[in-house]
């Protein structure tokens, strides 16, 4: 887990593209509490060719959200706004793309207050 202030090295190439999307989240004084841990899971970790499977992230209310799932044919990024109840994003990632038994690897980013974490999750499409 990494917890560090926003700089352009310390979130994924992709992340730092889509932090352009955060545009007034980044925006005012720094938070005064840090920013809670990034968890991230995937609702079914083998999940079938040609299904959808959620990555589950938890952190803080309010925070930005960034995914990027590393395919065999290349990666994609999503962006979702974690509730403000709960701390909690659902992002679906279609299980197309890859082969069957390679392993895809979500790294996760989250934002908030100019502070940034990360963690990552995976899962292994099955024929």
């Amino acid at each position: 887990m990494k917890r560090s202030m926003i700089a352009p090295l310390t979130i994924s190439a992709a992340a730092a593209i889509s932090l352009a999307v955060a545009g007034p989240a980044l925006a005012g004084p720094a938070a005064t509490e840090p920013l809670k841990a990034c968890k991230a899971w995937m609702s079914n970790s083998q999940p079938a060719v040609s299904t959808t499977t959620d990555v589950e992230v938890h952190t803080a209310r309010s925070a930005q959200v960034f995914t990027v799932a590393h395919y065999t044919t290349g990666t994609r990024v999503h962006y979702r706004t974690a509730s403000s109840k709960r701390g909690r994003a659902t992002i679906p990632y279609e299980v197309s793309g890859t082969k069957p038994g390679y392993k895809v690897v979500v790294d996760v980013t989250v934002v908030r207050d100019q502070q940034a974490n990360s963690c990552s999750t995976s899962f292994t499409p099955k024929s």
